[in-house]
């Protein structure tokens, strides 16, 4: 890095920092802060399936079916106020039910996914590309060995770094190797996984653990790091994170703190858990027609999935929507045709209220 000086003005060129960016963004993580939590904060009797259950931009892979074994533990996660300094929150695993018996299909980490069109600043697969790095604050109710990993799902190669976890909060920085092979899509498709292991069979423990080398993935070397920890290996083991910051450059700067308003806008590309107040036209006595623009635009035509809803119509006629249909869904809106139990007058106008989440997760 040069620092470039002009006597009367002072820095004229200031090309980076730790080879990353100055100005904008640096974080690449969505709520890392672990603030947003549009699904619930609190979620009890997980492991019978993957899913987005918490806070938002923070998906939970508990596969089954294509060859992998359904979880006999049993675990929760939750929004709780016990972050580090200067962090409020943190997200909270704990289990419930041991396993004591591993499958050897079985896994277990947490993960959030990256769009193609946002990690063309790291030159992944050019003779240029740049180092990445993730840190994050985690804690646990006992030591613990567990698996950070970088998976790029276009060409199907993983990076690997181990982290240890003690009963103190702890910042963890891992630096990842630049990657000169395969180059990420420039698209809106999930491109980059970012990984936190905590739990696998042989099927992923069974090969070498390749520290901080970018391979073509093999499922054996995944989670294959010596003395490692299964989360399931106790009731009541808990695993605690926040500050989970991806950055180019081969440092970790401090944490990058965003406000709520910024955070929550950033996950709503992906998920909106909300509703409308707009004007309605009566198509007939038992259904209404309306339609609304999303907060934000969303990363794709989202998936529209009905909560609740009441209509206002005619002079001082009102009813509780049993259910709602959508179309001409995009990136940016829809119309919804709102059914009533009746009493509704065609082209006389009316008001509805509706409560929707839309889903466009990667």
């Amino acid at each position: 890095m040069s620092l470039v000086l002009n006597g009367t003005t002072g820095i004229t060129n200031l090309p980076s920092i730790n080879s990353g960016q100055i100005g904008g963004r640096r974080n690449i993580v969505y709520n890392g802060e672990m603030k947003v939590a549009q699904r619930s904060t609190s979620v009890t009797g997980l492991g019978a399936a993957s899913g987005y259950f918490t806070l938002d931009r923070w998906n939970m892979l508990e596969p089954t079916g294509n060859g992998h074994t359904a979880l006999a533990g049993r675990y929760t996660m939750a929004q709780i106020a016990d972050g580090p300094a200067g962090i409020a929150n943190c997200l909270k695993i704990s289990t419930t039910t041991a396993d004591t018996s591993i499958g050897a299909n079985e896994l277990l980490f947490l993960n959030q996914r990256f769009e193609g069109q946002d990690l063309q600043q790291l030159k992944k697969g050019t003779a240029s590309a740049e180092q990445v790095t993730v840190s994050f604050y985690v804690k646990g109710n006992a030591a613990a060995l567990y698996v950070c990993e970088l998976f790029d799902g276009d060409n199907s190669r993983s990076i690997t770094q181990s982290f240890a976890v003690t009963t103190a909060w702890n910042r963890i920085e891992l630096t990842f190797a630049a990657d000169t092979s395969d180059p990420l899509d420039d698209d809106n498709a999930v491109s980059l996984y970012l990984n936190i292991w905590l739990h696998g069979g042989s099927t992923y423990t069974g090969g070498t653990f390749a520290v901080n080398t970018w391979n073509d993935q093999t499922a054996a070397n995944r989670y294959a790091v010596a003395n490692r920890t299964s989360i399931f290996d106790s009731t009541n083991r808990t695993f605690f994170i926040t500050g989970v910051q991806m950055e180019v450059g081969s440092t970790a700067t401090d944490f990058e703190h965003r406000s709520f308003g910024e955070e929550l806008a950033l996950c709503q590309r992906y998920y909106q858990d909300t509703g409308l107040y707009a004007a309605g036209w009566p198509i007939d006595a038992t259904s209404a027609l309306s339609g609304s623009n999303f907060i934000t635009s969303m990363r794709a035509a989202p998936t529209m999935t009905f909560v609740s809803g009441f209509v206002q119509y005619g002079p001082g006629g009102s009813g509780t929507s049993s259910a709602a249909s959508f179309s001409q869904v995009s990136t940016t809106g829809f119309l919804v045709d709102i059914t009533m139990a009746g009493g509704m007058t065609v082209n006389t106008g009316c008001t509805t209220v509706l409560s929707y989440t839309a889903a466009a997760e990667l």
